[in-house]
């Protein structure tokens, strides 16, 4: 991949994890729950509030609301384009999310498979089929580091710079992945 640092899957460039964040509006978060403890509700939360269309998916949620956006059981009862399929699964079911993803017309720009969660084999699927493949990452976690956000808690973003964050519109709180580095 181009678009990787040696090492492969692992080693994401920022610029393309940045891209990504960018380009994506509507996100299709597999594994979602209602749960406020629970990672999968945290990332939904903040990237809805960071204004990108979330939908859940998740079959024991089905017609029921997350955050007020009613949850679907599958990717393909998704009634708009998606942008990023998460998945929130472990790597045992990846596969078949990411094999559920490439069913959708239009086919999704990016599969983006969480912490610790890895399937090389869908991975080489959806690339072969020109869709961006992020495994073993979040995007909550990266969004907050290429912004700046994540900074405000004293952890290392591995991000130097003299130049100020971009704000997102008004909010004092939400950094903007505009930042020029």
């Amino acid at each position: 991949m181009t678009d990787t640092l040696p090492g492969g899957h692992d080693s994401y460039l920022d610029d393309t994890i940045r891209g990504i964040l960018k380009s994506v509006r509507t996100v299709a978060i597999v594994g979602a729950t209602n749960n406020p403890a629970r990672p999968s509700y945290i990332v939904f939360k903040y990237l809805k509030e960071r204004g990108y269309d979330v939908v859940p998916v998740n079959p024991r949620l089905a017609g029921h609301d997350v955050l007020g956006v009613r949850a679907v059981a599958r990717l393909t009862e998704i009634d708009r384009p998606i942008d990023m399929v998460e998945i929130f699964r472990n790597t045992a079911e990846a596969g078949g999310v990411a094999d559920e993803a490439l069913e959708l017309d239009p086919l999704p720009k990016v599969i983006w498979m969480q912490l610790s969660v890895r399937d090389d084999a869908a991975a080489a699927r959806a690339e072969a089929r020109g869709v961006k493949v992020i495994m073993d990452r979040c995007p909550k976690i990266e969004y907050g580091r290429l912004s700046g956000e994540i900074g405000w808690s004293g952890i290392n973003s591995r991000i130097l710079s003299s130049k100020r964050p971009a704000l997102a519109g008004k909010s004092f709180q939400k950094l903007s992945l505009d930042r020029k580095l």
